[in-house]
């Protein structure tokens, strides 16, 4: 809902700002400001962003986390896009967009409304149990000598013996092949 409104209403404030001030100081002035606007905020979206880049480099380095750094170089990001846009609501939104203090209010409204759920990937695995009761096939039933004294390198689940034959150099597919490998 909230976005059909602002592609309803967006272009409908940007042609009434065009029409007021295009009657004011006519229309060459005026695209010469939405031009003159658009370079600066380009020249201003690159240094910002690379304020921006270095400061989320900086927080991965120091093992830090990166949300904050992420937001203002999203923010940032939007603030080109904006400047980008031909119109004068857009460039006032944008330029505020490009200064710290607007972005940091912008980030502390927001975090007050979103509730982020945190995970972890690749836990560490805890100590792996002896050999499993049942009946057990192969030399290598249950784990291995070196697998209980390294437990990184400790069976994950369940053991799948099997039985493999190695083929020679000589034995070719019995399919065509796709093309993209050498047979």
């Amino acid at each position: 809902m909230w976005l059909f409104l602002a592609f309803l209403l967006v272009p409908l404030i940007e042609i009434g700002l065009f029409i007021q001030v295009g009657g004011l100081i006519g229309l060459f002035p005026t695209l010469a400001i939405v031009v003159i606007t658009a370079v600066i905020g380009t020249w201003l979206v690159r240094s910002q962003g690379l304020r921006a880049m270095g400061d989320l480099q900086g927080s991965f380095s120091r093992l830090e986390d990166p949300t904050t750094p992420l937001a203002h170089g999203a923010m940032i990001l939007l603030a080109g896009a904006l400047l980008l846009t031909p119109g004068f609501f857009t460039d006032a939104v944008g330029f505020a967009l490009l200064t710290p203090a607007f972005r940091k209010m912008v980030l502390t409204y927001i975090s007050r409304r979103v509730s982020v759920t945190r995970f972890e990937m690749g836990g560490r695995p805890g100590p792996q149990p002896g050999p499993r009761p049942g009946p057990q096939h192969g030399p290598q039933a249950g784990p291995r000598p070196d697998a209980r004294q390294n437990p990184k390198h400790s069976p994950q689940g369940d053991v799948i013996d099997g039985e493999f034959t190695e083929v020679g150099q000589d034995k070719k597919p019995n399919h065509p092949g796709s093309g993209w490998t050498k047979h």
